[in-house]
């Protein structure tokens, strides 16, 4: 474990930093971080060792860490690029981890795409992959069309292209609406367990909203399989099927947000084996949740019609595009991962954590369960009370993030089978303290 963090470090945090969706003038508690090893952290309320907790994350710091904390090879990857240079503009120059990194991302997504921009983050990768779109379209000789088609229930990042394609009325970004510009929005794929007479029927409104828009539509975009932070929410395969068909109909590129979904995380590598899309975005797990870094991975085709547009290139370059530490990570994450036998550890990981889950199922207060690969989620009739249902999963022995209405997890992929129940019982325990809390009653 680490030294300790000390008091006045944490009382300016509360005084001066803000953390994710949290309020500056009515802060919601943090916990210091005191040390991280494998799918492990030791927290503490006060910064100081004497109380520290060692628990389970279930969130793999926000999806990221696959490979868990302090990965000796992902460690050793960065320690030797840093004695070779940390950064260097990507303008005019590179250099082998970028190239390298590359090639891989070349290897292992789908035939076809195989031109690569390194990006920041997640939601610059949407920005990126929306501006390649429009360069297309304008690159065609079609500038008017410049709108795109999603679905409700989707989130895209919190930059501002990304949240106009994130759902505008129940999303995390709907205080922005009449800000942002205005796209268009089919309904909600069915869940997974849908019965095929209601993926038809969503198909044909999806189809029939396409083809009002048809003459305006640039591209399509949506996060594949799984809709993530706009609700946790899986669905049929046979929707991306739908949406390449709409795509290919009407001249629009298909882009595919797998920055949750990518390495393994539904059981697949990438979704985009399933289903082809035009444009790939993929981040988060990239670098094993060491550092930031994103990608957008595109075809050729693509590439020529946006060097066609009239500016001949594409408009953006980012000023750490390419890091080299962070694409020597990557570059190794990426190898830790395709030679480890990770669909075995995400299917053993997902049916513990659908067995473990289901008993919540018909739990008053409880409206679903549902999974996918290695995510496991509880949805309850009404919002989270978050300090609750964090503070009763601490003390069953692992670390969550609730939000919305949701109590879910995504953990890392080297989870024992014991820590992977340690983090069914923290559902179970958040669940029910967040019940409670709704109701009234004394945890």
């Amino acid at each position: 474990m680490n030294d300790a963090v000390p008091q006045d470090l944490l009382a300016f945090d509360r005084e001066h930093l803000w953390h994710p969706y949290t309020s500056m003038t009515a802060p919601t508690q943090v916990r210091a971080v005191l040390g991280a090893q494998g799918a492990r952290l030791w927290l503490s309320e006060t910064g100081s060792p004497a109380d520290a907790v060692n628990i389970v994350d279930g969130m793999s710091s926000w999806w990221s860490a696959i490979h868990g904390y302090r990965h000796p090879r992902l460690d050793a990857a960065v320690k030797e690029q840093v004695d070779r240079f940390s950064h260097v503009m990507f303008g005019g120059l590179t250099h082998s981890p970028a190239v390298t990194l590359g090639r891989a991302l070349v290897e292992i997504t789908p035939d076809g795409l195989d031109k690569v921009f390194l990006a920041d983050s997640g939601s610059v990768a949407v920005e990126v992959a929306l501006k390649m779109v429009l360069q297309h379209q304008r690159g065609l000789g079609q500038p008017s069309r410049r709108r795109f088609l999603t679905v409700r229930g989707g989130y895209h990042g919190d930059t501002f292209h990304p949240m106009s394609v994130t759902d505008p009325d129940g999303g995390m970004h709907a205080m922005w609406k009449g800000v942002l510009p205005e796209h268009v929005f089919a309904p909600q794929p069915p869940a997974a367990s849908a019965q095929a007479e209601e993926t038809d029927a969503w198909a044909a409104a999806f189809r029939q909203t396409a083809q009002a828009h048809a003459h305006e539509l640039a591209g399509i975009i949506v996060e594949p399989l799984l809709q993530g932070a706009g609700g946790m929410h899986p669905y049929p395969v046979a929707c991306l099927q739908v949406m390449r068909e709409v795509a290919d109909e009407h001249g629009l590129l298909l882009v595919f947000d797998e920055i949750a979904t990518g390495f393994g995380r539904t059981g697949h590598l990438f979704v985009s084996e399933l289903v082809q899309p035009d444009v790939l975005c993929l981040g988060k797990a990239l670098t094993g949740g060491y550092m930031t870094l994103a990608a957008v991975v595109t075809t050729d085709h693509v590439a020529r019609t946006i060097s066609a547009s009239e500016s001949g290139v594409l408009m953006h370059g980012p000023t750490f595009m390419g890091n080299p530490l962070a694409c020597a990570v990557a570059i190794e994450s990426i190898r830790v991962l395709t030679r480890s036998d990770w669909r075995t550890n995400v299917e053993r990981i997902g049916e513990r954590l659908r067995a473990g889950l289901e008993p919540l199922r018909g739990v008053r207060g409880v409206k679903d369960v549902r999974s996918i690969g290695a995510v496991g989620v509880v949805e309850l009739e009404q919002a989270v009370d978050v300090k609750a249902a964090t503070d009763a999963a601490i003390a069953a022995g692992a670390w969550l993030r609730p939000f919305g209405r949701l109590v879910y997890a995504m953990p890392p992929y080297v989870c024992t089978d014991n820590e992977v129940d340690t983090i069914v019982a923290a559902i179970h325990a958040a669940t029910h303290a967040s019940i409670t809390a709704a109701a009234g009653a004394p945890a």
